[in-house]
């Protein structure tokens, strides 16, 4: 009888850990599952993020070249002023030349 409340006892208690261990393969079922509908949140904002990237990289050429091109108008700007500045002293001088003529 002793053998017998020996197993029985035994028993319960593989059925109290096997127990607690499907209550953990529960949780962990329950985690991948979370962790798995999270990397697929990530990796569709990582996505949508790319996107966005491209998008700006591809003003920020836009505004560059555009950038340049005001740039190159304003050195040609001062260029020509400068020649009108020399013109303009030049004049000046054939100016006073011409009235000590």
């Amino acid at each position: 009888m002793k053998n017998y409340e020996e197993k029985e006892k035994e028993l319960k208690d593989v059925l109290e850990r096997l127990s607690s261990v499907a209550v953990r393969y529960s949780t962990l079922n329950n985690d991948i599952v979370e962790l798995s509908a999270h990397k697929n949140q990530l990796i569709s904002e990582k996505e949508e993020n790319e996107k966005k990237y491209k998008l700006l990289l591809q003003e920020h050429n836009n505004l560059k070249s555009k950038f340049e091109r005001i740039k190159t108008k304003l050195e040609n700007q001062s260029k020509l002023n400068e020649k009108i500045d020399e013109l303009n002293q030049e004049t000046e001088g054939l100016i006073g030349e011409i009235e000590k003529w």
